[in-house]
């Protein structure tokens, strides 16, 4: 299957705008469910005992949570490769024409 124009345009806004969102966002905090299911895959066992300490513990107690900070280089990444698909789409010709 080939790629027509309008995959390209949609490819490249999606690209450019997750980018984007790495560009202005310097941390993610994970919620305390994906950070469990990451210390179980990645067998991180710090994480995974205290995690298991504070749900035996007590409903209330603080949970750790992961804090994730993505390299500044790959916003810019996604926002050149984004840039340059949206340029090739617009160079393309229209579909049925």
């Amino acid at each position: 299957m080939e790629f027509n124009r309008n995959q390209w345009f949609l490819a490249g806004i999606v690209v450019l705008l997750l980018g984007l969102q790495l560009r202005y966002v310097e941390t993610f905090v994970l919620n305390e469910r994906t950070t469990q299911f990451l210390a179980q895959k990645m067998k991180d066992a710090e994480l995974v005992a205290s995690n298991d300490v504070g749900t035996s513990l007590a409903a209330s107690a603080p949970v750790a949570k992961k804090a994730v900070t993505p390299p500044r280089w790959i916003g810019c990444m996604l926002v050149s490769a984004g840039s340059v698909l949206l340029l090739y789409s617009l160079a393309m010709k229209k579909p049925g024409a």
